[in-house]
């Protein structure tokens, strides 16, 4: 089961999503429960980049209020970067002292050889003695793998020199047996604010949702196609559900969706991109999920060849609820336009860029 959220709030959504969830059920008093959070450079969350410290400060309050008291952050930035300075330009540093929990830099930690699937690869040891792991990653694009998600966080619990290697493998079948040697436990998603062009930042997009689950396959499967992506556009997702790690996403999975009504307002940060994409976009009153779809749909126009032969504008947003045009829509609000799509509230990126492939041909 996957457990939705949506809003604007980090710390109450993530408050709420777990005590749905309960994962404290899954622990003994005395484990130790690490969280992992994605802070691959040093980067606000409002940058699309990192997760919040906000949603990260309702998991320890949550686990603190049950009795949970042996918690640790762990982290390793991308090559190049300073864990330690991510730690403090993304508010780590302060939410460790609060809570007086270690923040712990991985790039100083020995890594250890451990076989698996068909790759023996090399792990940071204090990741390999974490009992309870708490993966927190930011639902982003990613320019080599499409997606950045849960799985692919786990790649921070490596050290730098197996970073590089897993770019000389080719990422996937690394990524994909790293999850079978260090097991998620659980996923919580940041997807308040993800970047929709490349992992490091800088195009954010408000989506206004987090996401909840105990299966990362399931969890990565399922934002993948939010983002308008096919498992088998990210082969990673495939080969972990090969290897056993979790399922994929599918028609039939149960999702509990809470806050419905409290999609909030679109909130684009300046980018050239995503001002150039908007320039298609006639937006009135869209709730920032749907936005945020119908703009990486058209992202992937683009990069497909699609988009330089498109001229018309496309409406969305609240302000055509029931009114009927011969303009073209996307989502419920513009349902009594003659031509628009609608499946989904918010409908799946991948499924308007079908629709747009589609209306496109001559």
């Amino acid at each position: 089961m996957l457990f939705v959220t949506y809003g604007k709030n980090p710390y109450s959504m993530v408050r709420e999503i777990l005590e749905e969830i309960k994962p404290e059920k899954e622990c003994n008093r005395d484990s130790l429960i690490a969280l992992k959070p994605n802070l691959v450079l040093a980067k606000p969350s409002g940058s699309g980049a990192t997760t919040s410290p906000e949603l990260v400060r309702g998991v320890i309050e949550h686990f603190k209020e049950k009795g949970f008291l042996n918690l640790i952050i762990i982290e390793s930035s991308w090559v190049g970067d300073s864990t330690e300075r991510a730690f403090d330009v993304c508010g780590y540093k302060d939410l460790a002292r609060e809570y007086n929990i270690e923040l712990f830099d991985l790039k100083k930690d020995k890594g250890t050889k451990k076989k698996g699937d068909e790759l023996t690869l090399s792990v940071c040891k204090k990741a390999l003695e974490v009992d309870f792991l708490i993966n927190l990653p930011v639902l982003k694009a990613h320019c080599q793998t499409r997606l950045t998600c849960a799985l692919k966080n786990l790649k921070g619990l490596i050290p730098d020199k197996e970073k590089r290697r897993f770019h000389q493998l080719g990422l996937h079948q690394p990524i994909a047996e790293l999850n079978t040697i260090i097991k998620t436990d659980l996923v919580i998603v940041d997807a308040i604010m993800g970047d929709l062009s490349h992992e490091e930042g800088g195009s954010p997009v408000e989506m206004g949702r987090i996401i909840g689950g105990e299966d990362p396959v399931l969890v990565d499967s399922y934002a993948a196609e939010l983002l308008g992506l096919r498992a088998e556009e990210v082969p990673y997702i495939l080969m972990s559900e090969q290897l056993g790690i979790g399922s994929l996403f599918d028609e039939a999975t149960a999702i509990k969706e809470h806050r419905l009504d409290n999609y909030p307002k679109v909130t684009l940060k300046p980018s050239s991109r995503v001002k150039r994409l908007a320039q298609y976009i006639v937006e009135g009153g869209a709730c920032s999920p749907c936005y945020g779809a119908l703009i990486y749909a058209l992202s992937r126009l683009e990069e497909e060849g699609h988009l330089e032969k498109f001229s018309e504008k496309i409406f969305i947003g609240r302000d055509y609820k029931d009114k009927e045009s011969s303009s073209l829509g996307v989502g419920m609000c513009t349902a009594r336009f003659e031509r628009h799509i609608s499946a989904g509230c918010p409908p799946k990126a991948r499924d308007i860029v079908e629709y747009l492939k589609d209306y496109n041909k001559p």
